[in-house]
């Protein structure tokens, strides 16, 4: 005959909270329980690499802006940067600072350590209470607690392949912050060239317009026929058109550095100088440049990973073939008012239809396709550093060459026109026509310039 309480009394029995299970079931639950709660998340959150490429390759820093304070701090930081004339390393900084992509990346590589603590922690175990009562009053209760004892098993192998696949997402995110940042540095460097393009155009107008008067000054006192004033007035028209296209040149420049560095602000504000730094006196060595970029290689770098990361799984999958269907725990069972009965149970599913050779196969494949996506990455970055350093070559000596060489002949031959000006053995188109092609010399040699300085990004 069941007294009052018993429900409540043999509830309690079955979880085991009035008396305890024995020994060995405590030390099996005590052991699962540790193991499977040790894994934990690293204090800067997987940026380390990240930090070191910033911070080595661009003197910049990484900011995760995950609350107010932090985005508080970023925007202190801003501030100050903006509010002086802005370098290459200064508009880089900013970029690494202030650019949402970056920080939409950063998240990713914090669900890639999510899945990696996931992975060191088993599921939670399942509780199974049971109670039922006959048509004679007799009561029965059962009480079970299942642990996932299959991925106990897989359990190192599936850490080590999360692992991997948590070192490919932290190279690939240095990869993002390494293009950002050179995105950045590209865009301070059209930006300056654009500007100082427009102002070298608009001295080249100023030179036009000079010559149109004085050619429409001859014709009214007929010194000149109309068609050379005719010409005159062309070729000022024609400048006019120049510049307002390097205008809306700079204009488009600014623009896109706005977007590099994440800005939001109107970036006519931005202060940039007046001209480009001069291209260094002497170059990187072919066979030096080759070998230091294959290393510094983000996408070798992800593929390789990527490789080892899938040949983990391939042996995590041949492992998890018959275990990841295994659950043990211990098991309590109670009919009426009999003893409590303690002992395990497993549950294993049967293989009968599936034996996980599909599994296995389509792993192989995946391993395969993986290794030979790396080989073609590798095939590609080689031959991408050469193409990368053929450009930048041939960029530093075409500006060099203009710099050096063309440029000061230029302005040789505009000052012995003023001589000879001032002697009155030349007119004053002839001077105004010296003055002009130095200008047009001058704005070649500093397309030039700025070829080079992204080439030398580029690399």
């Amino acid at each position: 005959m069941t007294r009052p309480g018993d429900s409540d009394a043999e509830t309690r029995d079955c979880t085991s909270r009035e008396r305890p299970i024995s020994w060995s079931s405590a030390v099996v639950a005590l052991v699962l329980v540790t193991l499977g709660g040790c894994a934990t998340f690293s204090e800067d959150g997987g940026l380390g690499d990240a930090r070191r490429v910033a911070r080595e390759q661009f003197g910049g820093d990484v900011v995760a802006t995950r609350d107010d304070a932090g985005r508080a701090s970023v925007a202190t930081e801003l501030e100050r940067l903006l509010a002086e004339t802005l370098s290459a390393d200064s508009a880089v900084r900013v970029a690494l600072l202030n650019h949402p992509g970056l920080q939409a990346t950063y998240a990713r590589l914090g669900i890639a350590e999510a899945d990696l603590v996931q992975a060191g922690r088993l599921r939670n175990p399942i509780l199974s209470v049971a109670r039922v009562r006959a048509s004679d009053g007799e009561r029965a209760s059962e009480g079970v607690v299942l642990f996932d004892f299959g991925k106990l098993i897989t359990m190192p192998l599936a850490l080590r392949m999360e692992e991997r696949r948590f070192r490919a997402v932290q190279a690939e995110v240095a990869q993002e912050l390494s293009r950002v940042a050179l995105a950045a540095r590209a865009a301070y460097v059209e930006a300056v060239a654009a500007a100082e393009r427009s102002a070298l155009t608009a001295e080249f107008t100023d030179s036009a317009r000079l010559g149109r008067e004085l050619a429409q000054r001859m014709v009214q006192v007929g010194n000149w026929p109309r068609l050379q004033a005719l010409r005159h007035q062309l070729f000022h028209a024609e400048t006019l058109s120049r510049f307002a296209m390097a205008k809306k040149a700079e204009n488009s420049a600014r623009e896109q550095l706005a977007r590099a560095l994440g800005l939001q602000t109107d970036p006519r504000a931005l202060r940039l100088p007046a001209a480009l730094a001069p291209a260094p006196e002497s170059v990187v060595a072919a066979d030096a440049f080759e070998s230091v970029a294959m290393t510094q290689r983000y996408d070798v770098s992800a593929a390789r990973f990527n490789v080892e990361g899938t040949a983990r799984s391939l042996g995590l999958t041949k492992a998890n073939r018959f275990v990841s269907l295994l659950e043990i725990g211990p098991a309590r069972e109670r009919e009426g008012d009999a003893p409590a009965k303690r002992g395990y149970e497993i549950e294993l599913q049967v293989p009968l239809f599936d034996w996980g050779d599909a599994r296995v196969a389509k792993a192989e494949a995946i391993y395969m396709q993986a290794v030979n996506n790396a080989a073609s990455v590798v095939v590609d970055a080689r031959s991408d550093v050469r193409e990368s350093y053929y450009a930048y070559r041939s960029a530093y000596d075409v500006a060099r060459h203009l710099r050096d060489e063309i440029v000061p002949l230029r302005a040789a031959i505009r000052d012995e026109q003023i001589k000879r000006y001032n002697g009155m053995l030349v007119g004053v188109f002839e001077v105004i026509a010296d003055a002009r092609a130095l200008v047009d010399t001058t704005i070649s040699a500093l397309d030039a310039q700025r070829d080079f300085w992204l080439a030398d990004i580029r690399m």
